[in-house]
């Protein structure tokens, strides 16, 4: 059982929609999947609720109390991807990062949202896991614009950090509307859509390491 986490200490970063994206790949891919949703919004939660009429519904767990998360997934369960509390740093995070796989960082290429999530990766860069390399950190650049300068100054200044960013996902409002139904961009076909998911060949690359 692989269990990802998704964490950002930045609101807005696109945490959930990225979370609930990686749970539909998996589950639409044929491996039972749960969601854990520790964030007390609980759109994740929510968005699970709109899918459970689909042959790929996710089971949504409330992973809130942290501690007692791991005992309510499903022994046949085949992934894990826990959508983390807003603004949790690492040691908020211990209850997690004690046995998943790996971790994801979303980051939108703004120098406000870069310079708000330093913090966040330095308290991870401190976790013992994460310092032995027993613990894989990747980053997304979420929200590109890959036209733009500010984005490939962003890029530029994530490459120079120590770790990989791992996919570059550019800014969609298909993001918001397959969300908003409880989908995601891997349910559709589209020429247009299939261009969009070919942002996320080098994440899925990377997790399956």
């Amino acid at each position: 059982m692989k269990t990802v986490l998704v964490a950002s200490s930045k609101g807005g970063a696109g945490k959930t929609t990225l979370a609930t994206h990686l749970a539909a790949q998996s589950a639409l891919e044929g491996m039972r999947t749960a969601l854990v949703d520790a964030d007390p919004q609980a759109s994740s939660t929510r968005w699970a609720q709109r899918r459970a009429g689909l042959d790929s519904a996710v089971l949504a767990l409330d992973g809130t109390r942290h501690k007692g998360w791991r005992r309510q997934v499903p022994d046949d369960t085949q992934r894990v991807v826990i959508d983390a509390a807003a603004g949790a740093m690492a040691q908020d995070l211990e209850p997690f990062l004690q046995s998943v796989d790996a971790v994801l960082v979303p980051i939108v290429p703004s120098t406000i949202d870069i310079e708000a999530t330093v913090p966040f990766l330095d308290s991870l860069a401190r976790h013992p896991r994460v310092r032995k390399g027993e613990l894989r950190v990747g980053l997304v650049a979420n929200k590109l614009k890959p036209w733009t300068n500010v984005s490939q100054q962003a890029l530029d200044l994530l490459g120079r950090w120590p770790y990989p960013v791992v996919a570059q996902l550019r800014d969609s409002q298909a993001y918001v509307v397959t969300t908003a139904l409880g989908k995601s961009l891997f349910d559709y076909h589209s020429a247009q859509v299939r261009d969009h998911q070919s942002d996320w060949s080098s994440l899925l690359k990377w997790l399956r390491k």
